[in-house]
């Protein structure tokens, strides 16, 4: 009996850490991807926006309904205005897992019915970025736009493999609808092609 009792202890141990390592992983492994969960989403814009409101929180929600957890995410400002031509401009700090933030910049015209300027935080979800590189390019961009002092706005952009979502809490006063792209870069530029 008690070479039996020995010889369980062992076993009751080592299922006892198979079964602590099977639970452990799950968090390990969603650390080693790099992406941020729909609770740190939150986190962050309820920091930089100083609160989330309702909207949103659905827009976030939609989001990750439609693209899953993000690898990344910028947060910053821009102004953009249009009268059939538009400019946007806008600075902020992509933030990895594990990294320091780097700033980038981003700037593009657009072409359409939309009349008006606003200036807004942008708040934008990053998808599939391996190399922080791939980000510095062209990301053409379908944007409504309707502001009467202030509105929660999303769009998704799309080159190669990465997709941008870029949510957009503003001001002033703004409606249309236009077509054109929005460079992402490293050094601000005034030129907006």
């Amino acid at each position: 009996m008690p070479t039996s009792t020995c010889l369980r202890r062992p076993l009751r141990a080592a299922i006892i850490v198979a079964v602590l390592a099977i639970f452990l992983h799950a968090p390990v492994a969603r650390a080693a991807e790099g992406t941020f969960s729909k609770v740190e989403v939150l986190s962050a814009a309820d920091e930089f926006f100083g609160g989330v409101t309702k909207g949103l929180a659905e827009v976030v929600e939609k989001v990750f309904s439609d693209l899953g957890e993000p690898n990344a995410y910028i947060i910053g400002e821009e102004i953009s205005g249009a009268f059939i031509f538009g400019l946007r401009y806008g600075k902020g700090e992509l933030n990895r897992k594990g990294q320091a933030g780097k700033t980038v910049y981003w700037q593009g015209p657009s072409l359409g019915f939309d009349f008006g300027g606003n200036a807004s935080k942008s708040f934008v979800l990053v998808y599939n970025l391996g190399d922080v590189e791939t980000l510095y390019q062209r990301y053409p961009s379908v944007d409504g736009s309707f502001y009467f002092v202030a509105g929660v706005g999303v769009n998704y952009q799309r080159a190669g493999d990465t997709t941008l979502a870029p949510i957009r809490t503003g001001v002033g006063l703004r409606f249309g609808g236009s077509l054109g792209y929005v460079h992402y870069t490293k050094d601000a530029s005034l030129v907006p092609f």
